[in-house]
């Protein structure tokens, strides 16, 4: 919303000075309607928008729009910036049907998501598209029909089971199209843009179980009668591409304007009359950088509140830290601060199960390094310090597991890293594989593990036992492994566990870190951490 860092509790920047926020995209926006001097403008967002800071979560989890009745900051700062359409993306699910059904309702505008489908009745659960009828300005003001389908993500069936199983159904973004799409043309569309939540890579971080992830290119290619797609999802910046229609051969135009409101797409189209229709006889797009504008006023006039009342929550003191504790080598070296997750996600599974028919079994926990820039200062640790290191609102849960399946799901956790040989300089700019992203790299706590990065993917746990002894675990030894909803549902299709959870009371993992650190006052590193992790080669550690 604003161009702030919840997690610093400062004006977001970055390394490239990049700006964030829908302030200042409309300012872009209210820059290029105004050059337009009433000619048809739209403006379109391709999802993913009431999730992803504190402000987002705080009318989510604190005082739910859904409970107080008040209107949600988004729907405050879209309906100023005059929005014509905006697509459901995956995150708006990770608060329940209900919360998001509020939100639509508070929209001036539609909310499209086409291959969204009511589970028991087969139909679109959202409107899946609108025509709208544009002036092109000029003498007589001739108007031209434009048509806005919106596509959302497939993968919520999975990372967000809990909210839409037995209610939604996720179609496949390319045979959706295909459906709607003529029939828009049918109804007198002229011109037919697709709001995508999906990226372009053709592929997915989940199995083939379910469709395709990022298929906008394949839409494009596969699907004829299309102008113009924008797409989010996968957070690069596509300035502009075209991809040929593989039955029309015509050019279809994409672009996907980077993250957060760094970046503001602009698509220009060439319309003239051919054989009494309007046909696109040039198209072009560019992105734009909201760090060249300031914040439009009227914007943070509507969410100056809410920004505010957030500010201060986050800014509350949950304990003290006796040291200062940094995320920014958990990615290569076991760290007291991705410990202190762990820690926690077991010690809430191990009480939870005491005295069941679980409750003999070790427990291990898996997290992830979310964030490479999260620290807990020294002194006051604040709400937004543990924010910033568990950035999504994933719930815990707990599995059963082999010690098989433990190593297999090592093995492919250990994947992340690149292949060096002994001896190799180690950078450690590069020491992932840059197709994996941090959050799909899983470290273990409860067993002692190496990961030998100089032998091939598959082959990289080389030693993994019992805590403080030599013993290797057997394969058919039995753990409960606490973890959070997104991976357990199948987020990164890590093996083995998508299984029946023996631990679900839906508790969000955020809030468990700061109950913790609240009931405690304390964090203190002897309480937690148990380094039990470490890259190596031939045997010999790399650090």
């Amino acid at each position: 919303m604003h161009n702030w860092d919840y997690y610093r509790d400062a004006e977001y920047d970055d390394s490239a000075h990049n700006d964030v926020g829908v302030a200042k995209l409309a300012t872009l926006v209210n820059q290029i309607r105004a050059e337009r001097a009433g000619r048809a403008t739209l403006v379109l967002d391709a999802g993913d928008t009431i999730q992803g800071t504190p402000l987002a979560t705080y009318y989510a989890k604190q005082e739910p729009i859904t409970v107080t009745g008040e209107t949600h900051p988004m729907a405050n700062a879209m309906n100023v910036l005059r929005y014509d359409a905006v697509t459901l993306g995956n995150h708006e699910f990770n608060y329940g049907l209900p919360l998001l059904a509020t939100w639509i309702n508070q929209l001036g505008f539609p909310a499209l998501a086409a291959n969204a489908l009511n589970a028991a009745t087969g139909k679109p659960a959202f409107l899946p598209y609108v025509i709208k009828k544009v002036s092109l300005g000029g003498p007589d003001s001739p108007t031209i029909r434009v048509g806005i389908l919106g596509l959302t993500n497939p993968g919520t069936a999975i990372w967000d089971k809990g909210n839409v199983e037995g209610k939604l159904v996720f179609a496949d973004m390319v045979e959706t199209a295909r459906t709607w799409v003529p029939i828009m043309r049918e109804r007198g569309a002229d011109l037919v843009l697709i709001s995508a939540h999906g990226g372009d890579s053709g592929t997915s971080s989940y199995g083939p179980e379910l469709p395709n992830e990022n298929p906008s290119a394949l839409i494009a290619e596969q699907v004829p009668g299309i102008d113009a797609i924008l797409f989010g999802h996968a957070h690069r910046e596509v300035p502009q591409r075209f991809v040929t229609n593989t039955a029309t051969g015509a050019q279809v135009l994409l672009s996907e304007p980077s993250k957060w409101g760094q970046r503001l797409t602009r698509m220009d189209f060439t319309v003239r009359k051919v054989r009494g229709r309007w046909t696109v006889v040039d198209k072009k797009a560019t992105t734009l950088n909201t760090n060249t504008v300031v914040e439009d006023p009227a914007v943070l006039a509507a969410v100056r509140a809410q920004h505010a009342k957030t500010v201060a929550y986050v800014n509350q003191v949950v304990a003290r830290s006796t040291v200062e504790l940094s995320a920014a080598e958990s990615r290569y070296r076991d760290t007291p601060i991705l410990d202190f997750i762990n820690h926690v996600q077991a010690e809430v599974v191990r009480t939870a199960l005491a005295g069941t028919d679980h409750g003999s079994l070790p427990v291990l926990s898996i997290a992830a390094p979310f964030s490479r820039t999260a620290v807990f200062p020294a002194g006051d640790v604040r709400v937004r310090d543990v924010a910033g290191l568990y950035v999504f609102d994933n719930t815990l849960e707990a599995v059963v597991l082999t010690g098989a399946q433990v190593r297999a799901y090592l093995e492919y956790s250990a994947k992340y890293f690149q292949t060096l040989a002994p001896g190799a300089p180690v950078d450690l700019a590069t020491i992932n594989d840059p197709n994996v992203p941090d959050y799909n790299y899983d470290v273990i706590s409860g067993l002692e593990y190496d990961i030998d990065i100089s032998r091939p993917v598959g082959q990289r746990i080389t030693r993994l036992v019992l805590p403080g002894t030599d013993t290797p675990v057997a394969d058919d030894a039995r753990f409960v492994v606490a973890v959070n909803n997104y991976r357990r549902s199948g987020g990164g299709n890590f093996p083995g566990i998508v299984t029946t959870q023996v631990y679900n009371e839906g508790q969000e993992i955020r809030q468990l870190l700061i109950d913790w650190a609240q009931a405690r006052g304390v964090i203190d590193p002897a309480d937690f951490f148990q380094p039990n992790w470490k890259l190596v080669r031939e045997g010999l550690p790399v650090f």
